[in-house]
């Protein structure tokens, strides 16, 4: 049964169409990544999600039911949780301090219990009052997983985790989001360019370009299909000699540059 079911979603910038009734499901306890070229939409489609974007139409529901009329604020008490492409850390504040904003409705005694608990799931819990602008890349991006993982969420959207990683800790990155999954019982939604990892611990892959789902299916689906490898490749790359095989994902860089268009348009106003 999908735990997340994205229908027909349409979202305009003025004349640009963001989103061009994009549809798919994420099915309970699945990982499902969510891949395509620079610009896609894939961002903005996290951005619907979580009601930071209102849709022009279409429907989101959780378990079945709604979220479009959740207020933003709201969306982690239905059980969605998130974390973003550029690291949103408040630098003045220690890492504890950090986790704790994730948990504000909680309660300050409550709060610092699941903290802790949270930071020892990415372990950090011994750098609890480190003062987080200090801490390396890599582990600031623990910290926000920590963030999204103390309000306990159903659904865990990652926007790409592995950005900035090297290839040791990409390799890491991927056993540990199996590793929760399993163990928090998650289900998973994962934006990524590095297409080793995604391909390597997804359950079920989604592909976008120009604003539109253009294929959908396994990893080894996904990667063989026609239409996945012209929006990565080209159609020129496309052409190939008599009797040459067509290239594979397997073509592509293993990881592409992270996205820098869909964060540029201002945010829909709310009603």
């Amino acid at each position: 049964m999908a735990l997340l079911s994205v229908r027909d979603v349409t979202l305009r910038f003025g004349g640009i169409v963001a989103l061009d009734g994009v549809s798919f499901d994420v099915e309970n306890g699945h990982i499902s990544g969510l891949i395509g070229p620079n610009g896609a939409g894939k961002t903005t489609a996290f951005n619907v999600i979580t009601r930071l974007y209102k849709p022009d139409s279409g429907a989101v529901e959780l378990d079945g039911a709604s979220i479009l009329r959740t207020a933003p604020h709201g969306i982690v008490g239905k059980g969605i949780a998130r974390t973003f492409q550029n690291i949103q850390l408040f630098r003045t504040m220690s890492v504890l301090e950090n986790v704790l904003v994730g948990a504000h409705g909680l309660g300050r005694k409550a709060g610092e219990k699941e903290a802790y608990e949270a930071l020892e799931v990415v372990g950090l819990a011994e750098r609890a009052h480190f003062p987080a602008a200090a801490l390396p890349y890599g582990i600031q991006k623990r910290v926000e997983l920590a963030r999204a993982l103390v309000a306990q969420p159903r659904l865990l959207l990652l926007d790409e985790p592995a950005g900035g990683l090297n290839h040791e800790e990409v390799g890491e990155l991927g056993t540990f989001i199996k590793r929760l999954r399993d163990d928090l019982e998650l289900t998973v939604l994962l934006v990524e360019h590095h297409m080793n990892l995604v391909m390597s611990i997804s359950d079920h892959v989604n592909v976008m370009s120009f604003g539109r789902l253009i294929a959908d299916g396994t990893p080894a689906e996904v990667q063989a299909d026609p239409a996945v490898i012209e929006a990565y490749l080209g159609s020129e790359d496309a052409e190939l000699e008599p009797g040459e095989e067509t290239p594979g994902l397997a073509e592509i860089p293993d990881e592409i540059p992270a996205e820098s268009t869909e964060e540029t348009p201002p945010a829909k106003g709310e009603s």
